[in-house]
């Protein structure tokens, strides 16, 4: 299925325009970072995560709060997950304490509205400590692995180069995304191991979008060597376009699906993977391709 015919898109040419677009996303991005600071969820963070399911209508956050302050000696995290309560404690209590103390504070708060545990998780400091180094190095080791494929697939350090700016460029947007609207979408963004593994999902789409562009691009210089780099990067692009809009597409209708049906748990999940299918469209496009250029042409110069 062929979306353009013959597309004469001036991306190249643009490439400023993109410049200024994606250094102000990762600038916002790295100053809610930095200034706000990245929201863990329990398995980075430690401490006791609960979902309490009432048979009525869940009653209001902050009279929950306020009620369960007292008995976890501390004031709690508390909101909505799905139809559903999610409470967050630093509270030192074992799993059977803190099961007591929640719902006997809850039935006594509210009486004609019955609750249950339908989640309990605890993870200790220490071992919270090790996931989120763990998870680090991954994304790390991830970057570096693909800068060397890379390397070694093209020959060329501007390819390698230019693909792990656009991955760096599509998990440092998502992660002030998630950073910035954390307080103001209505689902829970929290960074915990299925983010992870959404971030991971992110790389491989952006990388596989990236060197379908950088594979055309190759064969083109051999076949237009007469051609200024510029053009033939462009025309490269152009002769991809249709299958990166169409795998683009198909994908994030797949990834809607998910988060529309897939319930509370996974929405974070499956909005972090929207907006990597999009950011991987744009970066393999403005940043992989447009580094690109720019470091050959001055690589020529040079």
């Amino acid at each position: 299925m062929r979306l353009f015919e013959d597309p004469k898109i001036t991306f190249i040419k643009n490439r400023k325009i993109g410049y200024i677009i994606s250094g102000s996303m990762v600038a916002i991005s790295l100053f809610a970072i930095i200034f706000q600071g990245l929201n863990f969820g329990i398995d980075f963070r430690g401490g006791n995560e609960v979902v309490v399911a009432f048979q009525g209508a869940s009653p209001d956050v902050g009279e929950i709060r306020t009620t369960l302050t007292a008995p976890l000696e501390s004031m709690p995290e508390v909101k909505m997950f799905g139809a559903d309560i999610l409470i967050r404690t630093d509270a030192e209590l074992e799993p059977n304490q803190l099961r007591t103390a929640i719902l006997g504070t809850l039935s006594t708060t509210f009486p004609d509205n019955p609750a249950e545990i339908i989640k309990l998780d605890l993870v200790g400091p220490r071992f919270a400590e090790d996931l989120k180094r763990a998870a680090l190095m991954s994304v790390i080791f991830a970057l570096i692995v693909i800068f060397v494929y890379i390397l070694v697939r093209f020959k060329n350090w501007t390819y390698s180069t230019g693909a792990v700016a656009a991955l760096a460029h599509d998990v440092i947007i998502t992660l002030g995304i998630f950073t910035i609207f954390y307080d103001i979408l209505p689902f829970n963004l929290d960074i915990d191991q299925a983010l992870i593994a959404a971030f991971l999902t992110i790389v491989g789409y952006s990388l596989n979008d990236t060197v379908v562009v950088f594979d055309r691009i190759r064969e083109n210089s051999l076949i237009f060597k007469t051609e200024a780099y510029d053009l033939m990067v462009n025309r490269s692009i152009n002769n991809t376009l249709s299958r990166t809009v169409v795998t683009s597409l198909t994908t994030f209708i797949v990834v809607t699906i998910l988060f529309v049906f897939g319930g509370e748990v996974l929405k974070g999940l499956s909005f972090a993977l929207m907006l990597g299918v999009i950011l991987g469209t744009y970066s393999s496009i403005f940043v992989a391709s447009a580094l690109l250029v720019d470091f050959q042409l001055k690589k020529v110069k040079s």
